[in-house]
């Protein structure tokens, strides 16, 4: 888990072992054992490594396998990635139980269904009426102006 990504957020990011190890403050030799799965960081280095990735400890230690693509690189911080669902005869999808316990989804709560040229996403309905509402305010501020 974690060796995995170490070595995928170090190759997304373009970095090579030595430049990690220099952020860390260790030697290349060290960071590549981790990479390896022949030692692992201590906690503080787990935090520093967490920071240059950009991701959450959680995330760095861990990983989600989807069927058919394999195990993806760890999520941004403030991301998620829940999973694969898969759509049924009707068109529906089962959201996976820690998301609609994050996002406090319960049966009869109402989700705007919004999409670009990537894909779809959800959001509870009072949040994006929140959202608009402030780009409202927003605008109407501009114009008195």
């Amino acid at each position: 888990m974690l060796k995995e990504n170490l070595v995928m957020l170090r190759n997304i990011n373009g970095y090579s072992q030595e430049q990690i190890a220099e952020k860390i403050g260790i030697s290349r030799q060290a960071y590549a054992k981790w990479e390896s799965g022949a030692t692992v960081p201590d906690i503080e280095k787990c935090s520093l490594l967490a920071r240059i990735y950009g991701t959450t400890i959680d995330s760095l230690v861990s990983t989600t396998k989807v069927e058919g693509i394999g195990v993806l690189p760890p999520a941004p911080m403030g991301k998620n990635i829940w999973g694969s669902v898969t759509v049924n005869d009707r068109g529906q999808v089962v959201i996976p139980k820690e998301a609609r316990e994050l996002f406090d989804i319960t049966a009869g709560k109402r989700l705007i269904v919004l999409s670009d040229e990537h894909g779809i996403a959800l959001i509870p309905s009072k949040t994006f009426e929140e959202i608009v509402n402030q780009g409202m305010k927003l605008m109407s501020m501009k114009k008195d102006q």
